[in-house]
This record gives structure tokens, sequence and C-alpha cells, in this order.
């Protein structure tokens, strides 16, 4: 199977929950073309029998008096373009509805892939792209299906009947008419690709203008820091500049071939104009029948033009469609294995039995990481930057797997439950804070629907999120994050833990969540997370380590092992690496306990 043949086959797929609207559509096609063979007659009437006065001779019309026939062909042209335009209504309301729906299935079928391919894919794309190819490249289907199959469905009802009168009344004429055609054929055969390469480098620039300026607006502090804005707008407005240039390229070889064809037609129309004419002239046919022909003609390459200016437009619509099935074609990479079982209620055990990982072949992340934590226990995770700490509360959520090795919940390897299961049993507290933009109730109970007002306000008291809530116009109900309230790096910090808080979940994971308070909000925040954590297994990924002093076991990571493990107290007393981290930090001001005692 071609590849446009695929593509086009996809589409067919698409369209079979359609199929009632489809069917019914053909149907108004089928008496909106009947109507169209219909047009001309009446003038044909008018001129031949009503001006020139001769009889009317119809087994369907009984006889009429000139004024009566001149009436009734006046009044049944009214009443033929009446239903044309009924039926055309209808059917563009049916045609474009039906896109529609199919473009928000194929939207929502690409989004749901998005979020279910994996950590690494992501960070291997960028947004921008995905965002042209979620909102943009979806139109695709719709372009396909009803710009495309439709109108030449439609055309092809009209060319059938159009021949089958027209062959009637010149056999001659109705030949040199469609003459045209092959000439068409032929035009299109070398402008196809070049019309799809070009659509598809006009997608690629387009995502890559979408790109810059997601980067940049999202890291619009950045830019400004640095005073970065002047070279930021230099790269968007090249990459607006090649996208534009892009478009004018495919648009300029569009408009090439649309007057490519509309030429060929204009030869067609004079050619049968001049035969008609002379056939008029040698008494072959009446000016009537000319004028019905010359009408025929025009709807007659209507549709002929339509099916090949359709044929440009799917031609673009393509490469968009190819996009959004190269990401549907994609497996995700971390996915339920088949026979996956939901964990059974989770008491809380983890276990990392000789972990190893990587994220590319630059090198191994982790290297044979191994412990386990009770239920209940407090396991903190210390060491410096790119040591592979958040790397480890990633595999234990399963955004990652291990190379070699095995992450275990309750005994049970992760990659063995289902993904659902693993991870309605784990609360996190991911670095950077997230604030999404909606009500303060609505991101603290994010995840979580069933969850009550007394729940949220429980975890807003835990996180010490009270003063927060208390200034803010609207309580919890009030807008927050991108365009709502602003929250500071250590409010967002909170509704973050008091989300993970709500969660109830028996595993917590916590990447550095006091990073962004101050020492007076930590001690209040870490005295709630204190409260918190009882009864449940906690992985804390400390940067402060005066905050790890209470640890069930601390887990030392330097180059991604495990260098050294025990409880506060005695990696202190060991004077390992541990201590050396800690002297460094409490020197530098990172513990306010050291500061004290000094």
């Amino acid at each position: 199977m071609t590849k446009s043949a695929a593509l086009y086959g996809e589409v067919l797929r698409r369209m079979r929950p359609y199929v009632g609207r489809f069917l019914l559509a053909v149907a108004g096609v089928l008496i909106a073309s009947s109507a169209e063979v219909l047009k001309p007659w009446p003038l044909k009437i008018v001129i031949d029998n009503v001006l020139r006065g001769a009889p009317l001779k119809s087994r369907w019309l009984p006889a009429m008096a000139p004024l009566e026939l001149l009436s009734a062909a006046c009044a049944s042209l009214v009443v033929i373009y009446f239903v044309i335009g009924v039926i055309n209504v209808f059917n563009n309301y049916l045609t474009i509805s039906t896109g529609q729906l199919m473009v928000n299935d194929l939207r929502a079928r690409l989004f749901d892939h998005l979020q279910r391919l994996s950590m690494s894919f992501h960070r291997r794309r960028e947004i921008g792209d995905l965002m042209v190819r979620v909102t943009y490249d979806t139109f695709s289907v719709q372009t396909i299906a009803m710009n495309g199959f439709f109108p030449v469905l439609a055309s092809l009802v009209l060319l059938v009947e159009m021949f089958i009168v027209m062959v009637r009344i010149d056999a001659v004429l109705t030949i040199v008419a469609l003459a045209v055609i092959p000439a068409l054929f032929a035009m299109i055969m070398p402008v196809s690709g070049r019309i799809d390469r070009l659509a598809s480098a006009s997608r690629v620039k387009e995502s890559r203008m979408y790109t810059v300026a997601h980067r940049v607006l999202s890291s619009i502090h950045v830019v400004q820091a640095f005073t970065r804005e002047e070279s930021a707008n230099d790269e968007f407005a090249l990459a607006s500049s090649e996208s534009l240039r892009e478009n004018l390229r495919l648009y300029v070889v569009q408009t090439l071939y649309s007057g490519g064809v509309n030429v060929v037609v204009a030869i067609g129309s004079a050619l049968v104009i001049y035969l008609g004419a002379r056939h008029v002239m040698e008494g072959r046919l009446t000016i009537g029948d000319l004028i019905v022909f010359i009408t025929y003609l025009a709807s007659l390459y209507a549709p002929i033009n339509q099916i090949f200016q359709t044929y440009g437009q799917v031609q673009g619509a393509k490469a968009g469609l190819r996009r959004c099935l190269e990401l549907l074609a994609l497996d995700p990479e971390i996915k339920d294995r088949p026979g996956a079982r939901a964990l059974s209620p989770v008491r809380g055990a983890i276990e990392f039995d000789n972990v190893e990982f990587a994220y590319d072949s630059a090198g191994p992340v982790l290297r044979g990481v191994t412990f386990k934590a009770q239920p209940g226990q407090r396991i903190a995770i210390v060491g410096p930057s790119g040591a592979g700490k958040t790397t480890m509360a990633s595999l234990m959520a399963r955004f990652f797997d291990p190379l070699h090795g095995a992450v275990k919940v309750d005994g049970t390897d992760v990659r063995d439950a289902t993904l659902a299961s693993l991870r309605k049993n784990i609360a996190i507290v991911m670095q950077p804070p997230l604030v999404l933009g909606d009500t303060m109730r609505e991101n603290i109970a994010f995840g979580n629907s069933e969850v009550t007002d007394a729940e949220v306000e429980r975890a807003i008291r835990m996180a010490r999120l009270e003063p927060v809530v208390a200034k803010l116009p609207n309580g919890i109900e009030e807008p927050v994050g991108p365009g709502g309230h602003s929250l500071s790096e250590g409010e967002a910090q909170r509704l973050t833990i008091a989300r993970a808080l709500v969660k109830n979940a028996p595993i917590l994971i916590m990447d550095e969540p006091t990073s962004a308070l101050d020492t007076e909000t930590e001690s209040a925040v870490m005295a709630a997370v204190e409260q918190a954590m009882r009864g449940r297994t906690t992985l804390v990924i400390a940067h402060r380590l005066s905050t790890i002093r209470n640890a069930d076991q601390i887990l030392v990571l330097r180059d991604g092992a495990i260098v050294e493990a025990g409880t506060f107290d005695e990696l202190r007393a060991r004077g390992g690496f541990f201590n050396y981290l800690y002297d460094m930090q409490s020197w530098s001001g990172g513990d306010p306990m050291r500061r004290k005692q000094a």
C-alpha cells in the first residue's frame, strides 16, 4: 500500500462512526445534482417555445398559452434555485459539522496519546511543534474528508448526470468538452509531489516558529534579566520569516496550478462555444439547445475544476495528517505489560534492587543502586547536583524504566503493576512547583475529583497556606497561576505540598519540598509535613541537609551510586562524604541550626 493510499484509508476509517451522516449528505448531493441538471431548461423553454413560438412537446406538461408557459418557466426557475439553495445549506452544515467532529476525535486521540508517551519522548520534543500538530495539523482530516472525498464524490455524480444529458443534445460537443480532462491529468503529475514537499516544509517551519515563541515566553524572566529581548526578537523574526517564506512558496505553486487548470478549462469552453455556434448556424442545434449546452458546460467544468483544485488542497493536507499519524504511530515506552495487575492495598514497602539507568549514551545516571524501605519509613536521598536523586524519584513513579535491576513496591516489580494503580498509590511534590491556571481549590484537588472541601481545608492548614488563602479576594475559589493571582515561589511550593497531602497516598515522594521557602516558612511547613508523613513511606530528596535529621535512613548519592547510608547521627559520626557536604552547606549558611550553635 502506498503512503497516500494509507493516508486515505486512515481518513475513511475515521469516517466510519459518521457513515449515517455521510449517507444523508450523499442523498442530498443526488437531489441537488438532479436539480442542477434542470437549471437551464426553463431558459430553453423561454427562448425556443415562448419567444420563437415553437410548440412545447412534453408528455409531462399540458399545453399552455405563451404567457402561461413564460410564467411557469420563471416560477420553476425560482423553485429549482430554492431547492438547490436549501439542500446546499443543509449539506454544508452536515459536512462541516461532520468534519469538525472528525477533527475533534483526532485531536482528542492525539492529545491522549501524547499524555501517555514517556518522559524520554517529551524530553526530546519541542512543545511548540507538538502544539502545532495538535491544534493545526489535525484540521487536515477535515480537509481530506470534507474538502476532498466529499466534493469529489459530489462532482462525479454531477458529471455523470451532465454527461448523459449533454450526449443526447450533441455528442460531438460533449467529446470536445471532455477532452480537457487528459490535459488536466498531465498537469497534475509534475506538480503534486512538489506541493506535498512544500506543504511538509511549511509545517516544519511553522512548528519552529511556535517553538521559539514558547521557549522565549515561558522563560521571559530570564530573557529580561539578561537583556536578551533583542536577540530573542531577532530569532523569532527569523523563524517567522522562514515560515512565511515557505508558505509563500506553497501558495505560489498552488496558485500557478490553479491558474493552469483555469486556462485549460477556458480553452475547452472556447472550443465548445465555437463549434456550438457553428452547429446552430448549420441548423443542427437550436439557440435554446446551445444555451442549455453552454450552461451545462459551465456546470460540467465546475465539478471538473473542483476535482482538480481539491487535489491540490488535499496534497497540502496530507502533510499535516502524516505528521499527526507519525505521533500516533509512536509506541509508549512506559506502558502496562501484558498481564499487568493492579496493586492490592499498598503497605508501602520500597526496594531498589541493583538499579542502573541512563537517559542516553552519555553515560549511566544510576549505578547499582540498592536499598530497602519498610512501610512508614522516611528515606532521605542526598548528594550533589547531578548525582541522580530526582532520577530515583522518577523511577519510583515509573516515569522511566531501569536498564537493569528492578524497583519494587511491596515486593512487586513496578513493571508488573498497572501504571494507574502504581501512581494512584504515590503522591509527589516535584520541582519546580507547578501551579495550574485554575482556582486554588482545583489546584489542590487536582487528580482527586472526589475530594471534599473539608479535606482541602485540612491540607491548606497542614501546608500553612491559610495566610495565602486569607488574602485572596475569593478565598479558595480565586484563580491562581497563569491568568490569575500570582503566587510566590514559596506559596507555590506550599500549594504543591497541599496537593500531595490531599491525595493521601501510602507512598510520598518529596523532591526538595522546601527549596523555595525561607527559614521561617520552612520550619512551619516541615512541621506539617512531619505530621503528614506519619504512617506513609516517604522518599525525601533533600537539598537542605538540616531538614532530614529525623529520617530513618539517609542515602548519600555520588556519581549515581550510593556511597553511604545510615541515620543522620551515624553519618555525622562517620566523617565521610555526607559529613563533608553537611559542613560545606553549614558554613555557607545553609543550616540554621549550625548557625545558632556558632
